[in-house]
C-alpha cells in the first residue's frame, strides 16, 4: 500500500526549529534530558566564541599562554552549571577576574559570565538572583577600581548587561513556573474527568444491578408461584383435569416472560456499543404499577391500590416503581398463601410517601438476608429521599418510603 507523504510548506518547515526552541526554553533545567552532554556543547560554542572576541576585538593586549589558558578555563565550569549554578559563577569569575587584572580582551571574557550569571537567575529565586547580581558588580568595580578608575567607571556604566542578563533568567524562569502550572492544572483536571468517569461507571454498574435483582428476584418469584398453581392442578386429581385452569396458569407464565424479557432488554440496552454511553430506554414509572399489582394478584396476593399523586419526576417515578416491585415480590414471596397486601402513594408537602403493607407471617427468622432491602434504601437514598421496613405492630410486614418530588439527582433504573 503506498502512502502519500504531505507536502512540506516554508510555513512547517520554519515552525519545527520554533517548536524546539519553546520546547526547550518551556524545559526545567533541572529535569531537561542530556543536561551534561548539551552543557559541554554550550561550554564548547561559548569557547569559540570567546576566542574569535580575543583574535579579532582590540580591546586589550593580545592573549599568550597564560591569556589563553584563563580564557579557556574560565569556560570549563559551564559544563556543571545547571547543578551547581552559584559555585559555576564564582569559578568563572575566579578564572575571568586574573584575565582583566592583565588587561587581555575584556570582550571575550565576558560571555561565560554572561552564561553563569543567566543560569543563577533562571534556577534560583529572585532574591538570591538580586543578592548575586549586586555582588558581582561590586567586586568587578571594587576589583577593577585598583587597578584603574577609569576602568571601574566604564564596567559601572556597562553593569547593565548584568541586569539585563539577570532580568532575561528571571522572567524566564516566572515564565516557565507559569507553563508548568498550567500543565499541572490539565493534569489535575484530566485527573478529576478520569475519576468523574470512574464514579460514573460505578454508579452505572450498581444500577444495573438493582435492576437485575428486582426484576430477576420479582419474575422468577411470580414464575414460581404460577408453576406451583399448575403442578398442583395437575396433582390434584389427574382424572379430571383442570384444563382451563392449566392453560390460564401457563398464559399467566408466559406473559410473565414476555414481559421479563422486554424489560431485560431494556436494563442491558445501555451495555451495547452501537450507541452514546447515555443512552437507556425509558425508565419505568408510576403508569406501571397497576401492572405490578396484577402480576401479584396472579401469583395469588390479594393487592389493594390507592394511588393519589398526579405526576413525579422520572427518577422519583422509577425509585417508587421498584420500590413497590420489591415490596410485592417479598409479599409474594415470605407473607404466605394469599396474603392481603395494601400498596398507597399519596403526595404530602412536596413529597411522595410510599406504603406497601401486608398481613403475612413475613420472613422466616433467622433466615439468610438478601440485597432487595438493601436495594430499595439505595434507590431511596438516591433520589433523596428515605426508607423503613419491618414487621408491624398488628402483624405482617410494611415498607414506607418517602421520597421528594423537587429532587435533582441523577435518574435511577
Amino acid at each position: 500500500m503506498r502512502t502519500v507523504q504531505a507536502p512540506t510548506t516554508p510555513q512547517t518547515t520554519w515552525s519545527r526549529p520554533a517548536e524546539r526552541i519553546m520546547a526547550a526554553i518551556n524545559r526545567d533545567p533541572l529535569t531537561a534530558p542530556h543536561a551534561l552532554r548539551n552543557d559541554a556543547l554550550l561550554a564548547v560554542a561559548v569557547a569559540i566564541v570567546a576566542a574569535a572576541f580575543a583574535l579579532f576585538v582590540d580591546d586589550g593586549r593580545r592573549p599568550d599562554a597564560l591569556g589563553w589558558a584563563l580564557l579557556l578555563v574560565s569556560h570549563v565550569p559551564l559544563v556543571w552549571r545547571r547543578r551547581r549554578p552559584v559555585l559555576v559563577l564564582v569559578a568563572v569569575i575566579t578564572c575571568v577576574f586574573p584575565y582583566h587584572f592583565l588587561d587581555y580582551p575584556h570582550t571575550a571574557a565576558t560571555q561565560a559570565a554572561y552564561v553563569a550569571l543567566y543560569t543563577v537567575a533562571v534556577t534560583g529565586r529572585p532574591l538570591r538572583t538580586v543578592l548575586v547580581g549586586i555582588g558581582v558588580i561590586a567586586l568587578a568595580v571594587g576589583v577593577l577600581h585598583t587597578i584603574s578608575a577609569q576602568e571601574a567607571l566604564g564596567l559601572l556604566k556597562a553593569s547593565g548587561w548584568v541586569v539585563a542578563v539577570l532580568f532575561c533568567g528571571v522572567d524566564v524562569r516566572v515564565y516557565r513556573q507559569y507553563v508548568a502550572s498550567i500543565v499541572e492544572r490539565a493534569e489535575r483536571a484530566e485527573r478529576t474527568r478520569e475519576e468523574e468517569a470512574r464514579r460514573r461507571v460505578a454508579e452505572e454498574r450498581l444500577r444495573i444491578a438493582r435492576d437485575l435483582h428486582d426484576l430477576l428476584a420479582h419474575s422468577i418469584t411470580l414464575i414460581g408461584v404460577q408453576t406451583s398453581v399448575a403442578a398442583h392442578v395437575l396433582a390434584a386429581d389427574p382424572e379430571r383435569l383442570d384444563r382451563e385452569t392449566v392453560a390460564k396458569a401457563l398464559d399467566d407464565i408466559a406473559e410473565t416472560c414476555r414481559s421479563a424479557r422486554g424489560e431485560l432488554r431494556t436494563t442491558l440496552e445501555v451495555l451495547r456499543e452501537h450507541g452514546p454511553p447515555d443512552v437507556r430506554g425509558p425508565l419505568p414509572g408510576l403508569d406501571g404499577l397497576s401492572d405490578l399489582a396484577e402480576a401479584a394478584r396472579l401469583a395469588g396476593a390479594r393487592v389493594e391500590q390507592t394511588v393519589r399523586v398526579a405526576q413525579a419526576p422520572p427518577a422519583v417515578g422509577a425509585a417508587a416503581y421498584r420500590i413497590v416491585q420489591e415490596a410485592l415480590t417479598n409479599a409474594v414471596r415470605h407473607a404466605g398463601p394469599e396474603p392481603a397486601v395494601h400498596v398507597a402513594l399519596d403526595e404530602r408537602e412536596g413529597a411522595l410517601h410510599l406504603s406497601v403493607r401486608d398481613d403475612g407471617t413475613g420472613p422466616a427468622p433467622g433466615g439468610t438476608p438478601g440485597f432487595g432491602l438493601v436495594g430499595m434504601r439505595e434507590r431511596a437514598r438516591s433520589v433523596g429521599g428515605t426508607l423503613d421496613a419491618g414487621p408491624r405492630t398488628g402483624g405482617g410486614f410494611e415498607v414506607t418510603a418517602v421520597l421528594p418530588l423537587a429532587t435533582t439527582g441523577e435518574r435511577t433504573g
